[in-house]
Order: C-alpha cells, then sequence, then structure tokens
C-alpha cells in the first residue's frame, strides 16, 4: 500500500501536514475527509521519476518529499525491537505481508516507517522480503539482508528472525558499555583543559604581574609559567586553529589507505588498550560468523560479512588470509591461527568446534566468553587512566601553585633595595 505525505486544513482551518497509508489518491481524501481534514495537496513519500510524474498527473505538490536520505535518524534499537517484533507475529502464525502490515502501523518514527511500508508494498508485490530490504542499505546491511534471505530459502525465517534480534540486541549492549566507559575520561580531559587554560590566560597573569614590576631575577620555574601564560594568552586563536587542523589532518591519515594499517597496527600493540581493541573485534566477528553460520549462510559469505563488522584493518586483512585459506580447504582454526592476530583460547575453541561438526555453537560461546571479558577489560583500563589523568593534573597544578608561591615566600627579598 502507498505512502502518501500530504498537506490540508484542520476543521478550525489550520495548516495540518503528515504520512497516510492509501490505496489510491481518492482514498487518501476519504480517509482524512473522515478525520475532518480537506486536502490541499499530496505526493507520494517515495522517490523517483515514476513517482514525480503520477503526483504532476495528479495535481500534487510540486517537489519530491526524499525521506530517503533522513534514514541516519533510525536508531539501532528501533530496527532490533522491529526484528524482535517480526518474529514474534511470524511465530503466532500470522503471514509476512499481514505482520509488516501491523508493525508499519504501530512504527512512529516516519524515517523508520517510509521505508518498511515501500517493503510491505514489495513482497505484497511478490518480491522476496530480503530482496525488499536490499533496497534501503542504510537500514538493513549485508549481514541483516544475507541471514533473511538464508531464513527464506530454508523456511525458517522466524527462527532467523529471533537470532538476528539477539544478534542486534547484544551488539547494542556492548556498544554502550564501551561508550559509556569513554565518557568518564572525555569529560574530565574536557573540564581539564578548560580549567587549566582559564588559570594560564586570565588568573596567572594578574597574580604573575607584581612579580615582573620588582625587577628581580626570578626563579626558572616562574619565568616558564610567565612566558608560557603569555604565549598562550596572546596566540591562543592560532593554537586553537593549529591544534583543529592537526586533529583533521591527522583523522585524514589514520583513515588513508596508506596510514590506517599503521596506525591500527599501532592501536593493537599498546599495552591496555590494544588487549581491550583486539577482544572487542574478536567478540564481534564469532558473534557476526556463528550467528550467521547458525542461519544458514554459507562459510565463505559469513566471512565476508563478518569481516566488515571489525573495526580494525589488520585483523580485517587476517580475515581475507582466511577466506582465501578456507576456499581451498584448509581449516578455519588453522588459517585465524597463522595470522597471528587471534587469541590462542579462541584459536582452540574453533579448533574444537570444527572437529566436532559444532562450529556455530562454539563461536557463539567464544563470543559470549570475549563479551564478558570485555567488561573486565573495560574496568581495568579505565582503572589505569583514571589516576594517570589525576597524577597529570595534579602534577600541572603543584608546578602552577609552586612556581607562584616560591617568589611570594621570598617576597621581602625581592621587594628588598637592589
Amino acid at each position: 500500500m502507498p505512502m502518501y505525505a500530504f498537506k490540508g486544513l484542520s476543521p478550525s482551518g489550520k495548516s495540518v501536514s503528515g504520512m497516510k497509508d492509501a490505496d489510491s489518491p481518492k482514498t487518501l481524501r476519504q480517509l482524512l475527509r473522515k478525520d475532518g481534514v480537506l486536502v490541499t495537496s499530496f505526493e507520494l513519500s517515495k522517490g523517483g521519476k515514476a513517482a514525480k510524474e503520477q503526483n504532476r498527473k495528479k495535481g500534487g505538490l510540486s517537489r519530491d518529499v526524499d525521506l530517503g536520505g533522513l534514514l541516519g535518524g533510525v536508531k539501532k534499537t528501533e530496527i532490533a525491537a522491529f526484528t524482535r517484533q517480526m518474529s514474534t507475529l511470524l511465530k503466532s502464525g500470522i503471514p509476512l505481508a499481514e505482520a509488516l502490515g501491523a508493525l508499519v502501523e504501530q512504527v512512529t518514527n516516519i524515517r523508520f516507517k517510509t521505508p518498511l511500508s515501500e517493503v510491505r508494498t514489495n513482497v505484497n508485490e511478490g518480491m522476496s522480503l530480503a530482496d525488499a530490504l536490499a533496497k534501503h542499505p542504510k537500514l538493513f546491511d549485508e549481514l541483516f539482508v544475507s541471514m533473511v534471505r538464508a531464513g527464506e530459502i530454508a523456511g525458517n525465517l522466524d527462527e532467523v528472525l529471533t537470532r538476528l534480534a539477539d544478534f542486534l540486541e547484544n551488539a547494542q549492549k556492548l556498544k554502550s558499555k564501551v561508550q559509556g566507559a569513554m565518557i568518564y575520561p572525555l569529560v574530565m580531559v574536557i573540564v581539564g583543559a578548560g580549567i587549566m587554560a582559564v588559570l594560564m590566560i586570565k588568573v596567572i597573569p594578574e597574580i604573575t604581574a607584581m612579580f615582573t614590576s620588582q625587577g628581580k631575577t626570578l626563579p626558572w620555574n616562574t619565568r616558564l609559567l610567565i612566558w608560557s601564560s603569555s604565549f598562550l594568552g596572546k596566540n591562543i586563536l592560532w593554537i586553537t586553529i593549529g591544534l583543529i587542523i592537526s586533529i583533521v589532518l591527522f583523522l585524514k591519515w589514520s583513515r588513508s589507505k596508506d596510514g590506517q594499517p599503521i596506525w591500527h597496527r599501532f592501536v593493537l600493540g599498546l599495552p591496555v588498550l590494544g588487549q581491550l581493541v583486539r577482544t572487542i573485534n574478536v567478540g564481534r566477528f564469532a558473534r557476526t560468523l556463528g550467528t550467521m553460520l547458525n542461519a544458514g549462510v554459507p562459510m565463505l559469505r559469513s566471512l565476508d560479512t563478518a569481516k566488515q563488522i571489525m573495526g580494525n584493518v589488520i585483523l580485517q586483512r587476517a580475515i581475507d588470509d582466511a577466506k582465501k585459506a578456507v576456499s581451498e580447504g584448509e581449516s578455519l582454526a588453522q588459517t585465524l591461527k597463522k595470522s597471528g592476530q587471534f587469541p590462542a583460547t579462541m584459536i582452540h575453541m574453533v579448533a574444537v568446534g570444527e572437529r566436532a561438526g559444532q562450529l556455530e555453537q562454539m563461536l557463539e560461546r567464544v563470543a559470549t566468553t570475549y563479551e564478558a571479558e570485555v567488561d573486565t577489560k573495560l574496568g581495568r583500563f579505565t582503572a589505569l587512566l583514571e589516576p594517570l589523568m589525576l597524577v597529570f593534573m595534579g602534577g600541572a597544578v603543584s608546578f602552577i601553585v609552586f612556581s607562584i608561591l616560591q617568589p611570594i615566600m621570598d617576597l621581602g627579598q625581592i621587594s628588598g633595595p637592589k
């Protein structure tokens, strides 16, 4: 059923607008008339030449309402909830098209409602659910579409959607844990930098002015403090611009073809942070691969999709090598071991799973193990970062206080006769 964007007048004469499902423009007017709305203009929400031509013929709005470009506003939690609800409806024996219609009606986010309505229309016209979802890659990635396609072929779409909902929810929980652990250190850095900037630019020049007016030689640390304060106060704008440019150039380099491998290898080699990054990526890889294999997706395609989930190019290259070796008949465990990038525990568990013919279940256990380990390593990382930041801030404040108090304690000598 098409979805229309409409504008009209309410019984009180106020302008109203919104979205409405209707079989035809005539049905749209009838439905809105029941609600007391007089339609003044309308158009199909689906973009493209056909929609534009149909709008012109029906006297709709002259411009196309393309909500597709706003799909970034759809949260992963909404997609996970949709997947879970779809699975529940299908398990209850409700036909696919009817289940899609029920979910479209209850979705409130228009940025999600519009593409779901198009998916429902395509399914009603005979298209498979996987093909209909593949038309919206910003919402439904390759992993989602591949699993749905495998579920449709195997005839267990409801079970596949349940596994997919579990996967999306676990991925969101892991992401929330990482983001939550990094918020406190980031806030401390920003607040600490702001306090230091205010001290150096506003407070210190007023306090140290009395020292410079005495004409006596000041201690080296006090002279360094005065020079730093003066330099920062005079060049704060240029320092800020230089800092922004440096950050932009670094980000550009770290994402470039040549710079990304260097940076990612450096991160993996860091004592605590590197172990955390590796554990997060290993957990994601195992969870994705296990979920897709469980859904019946072929190994090579599952490896290719699982590789995209990993955020480190060094580990992605290791998966590429593993994919080539597996296609030639080698075991997954041996190829991962050769790369030297994956933990021995994971490799051993994968090897056991391959020998027992239970690779999917073993990968799920690997994912559960390493996701639990993320909590431990996140706690260890933040426990190490907090005292380091306090020591740094305390050292900076101590230097400032000592540099100011040292001449004050010797104030009589400074203000005496030359």
